[in-house]
C-alpha cells in the first residue's frame, strides 16, 4: 500500500507522487524526483523486484538525513512494493516521518505556485497507515490513524483526487466498523482506482491511495 501520500486500498493507493507525476512538466528539474518517477514505471509496468531493488539503492544513495521530499516520495514506493505488511508499515511510517520535516517552500521548489501544501499530503499519508494496521490486525492503530486521515481531509479541493481519498476513508471506516466488506485482497481500504483516482503519491495507474500510495 500505503491513501498515503493513497497503496492503501485496492489500487488506489495512496499519494505525494501522482500530484508530482501530473506535474513534471511544469517543474522545475530535480534529478532525483525524476529518478524515482523512472523506477516507478518500472514497478508499474509490473517488475515489482528489480524496482524493489534499485529504489533502495537510491534510498540508499538519498540517506537519512537526505531532502525530506525526496525520502517521503520514496519510501511511499518503497512501502508498495513490499511483501511483508510489517516491512510495509515501516515504510509508511518513514514517509510520515519525512513528510513532517517537509515545508511548502520545500513543495513549491518542485511543484512551483500551484504546489500541493503540505498539509494536503496527510489524508493518504494517515489513510494507507490505517490500511497497513488494518492488515496486521491492529484496529485501534488503524482507526487511531483513519481518524487523522478524516481530520485532515478538509485541505483537500472537490476533485477527483480529493474524492478518491474521501471515498477510501469511506469504505475503511465501514470495514472497521464491521459494515464493509471483509474481503479486499491486499487493499483494506477497498479500491477506488487508486482512491478513486491516482493520488499525490500514486502511480497513472493508481496502485495506492497515496503525497505522498492510499496510494508528500
Amino acid at each position: 500500500m500505503s491513501v498515503a501520500a493513497v497503496s492503501v486500498v485496492g489500487g488506489w493507493a495512496t499519494t505525494l507522487e501522482d500530484v508530482v507525476a501530473e506535474r513534471q512538466e511544469q517543474v522545475a528539474p530535480d534529478a532525483m524526483m525524476t529518478r524515482i518517477g523512472q523506477v516507478a514505471m518500472l514497478h508499474h509496468a509490473g517488475d515489482r523486484e528489480e524496482a524493489r531493488g534499485r529504489f533502495l539503492g537510491l534510498w540508499a544513495e538519498i540517506g537519512d538525513g537526505g531532502d525530506p521530499l525526496h525520502r517521503c516520495t520514496l519510501a511511499h514506493y518503497l512501502a508498495d512494493t513490499q511483501d511483508d505488511p510489517v516491512d510495509e508499515l515501516a515504510w509508511d511510517l518513514r514517509a510520515l516521518s519525512a513528510a513532517e520535516e517537509l515545508t511548502d517552500e520545500r513543495v513549491a521548489e518542485h511543484e512551483h505556485e500551484d504546489a500541493l501544501a503540505v498539509r494536503a499530503f496527510y489524508p493518504s499519508l494517515h489513510l494507507n497507515l490505517a490500511a497497513d494496521y488494518v492488515k496486521l490486525g491492529r484496529s485501534d492503530a488503524a482507526r487511531s490513524h483513519l481518524r487523522r486521515a478524516r481530520g485532515a481531509v478538509g485541505v483537500l479541493g472537490d476533485d477527483s483526487y480529493g474524492d478518491g481519498v474521501r471515498a477510501a476513508i469511506g469504505r475503511l471506516e465501514l470495514r472497521l466498523d464491521g459494515d464493509g466488506p471483509a474481503g479486499g485482497g491486499s487493499d483494506p481500504a477497498g479500491g477506488a482506482g487508486p482512491f478513486g483516482g491516482p493520488g499525490p503519491f500514486d502511480g497513472p495507474g493508481g496502485e495506492r491511495p497515496g503525497p505522498p500510495r492510499q496510494r508528500p
